[in-house]
């Protein structure tokens, strides 16, 4: 995916879910995570997960890392906007 596509998304369309930010909120701290614990640690289904990581994996914020047949999720912390996000999370939550 080349950049100029990847940060096309308004901050609307990313903040509009519960799901996408828990999604956001949940990678931020674990790093990286396959589907399935991601869809425990956060408490959505598979397919409601999937398609939030299809918005986000849109936006830049988070990449998609194949090994076979697994694919594990990394936020990309060395996004300027991720990592902003993560601050804004450890801000919020303290």
């Amino acid at each position: 995916m080349d950049s100029e596509n990847s940060h096309k998304i308004a901050i609307e369309d990313i903040f509009s879910s519960r799901g996408r930010i828990k999604i956001l909120k949940e990678l931020a701290v674990s790093n990286e995570l396959n589907i399935s614990e991601l869809c425990r640690r956060v408490d959505l289904n598979h397919s409601s997960t999937k398609s939030h990581l299809e918005v986000l994996l849109n936006s830049g914020l988070i990449e998609e890392k194949k090994f076979g047949r697994i694919k594990i999720y990394r936020y990309k912390i060395e996004d300027l906007r991720a990592r902003s996000l993560r601050s804004l999370f450890n801000l919020w939550e303290s």
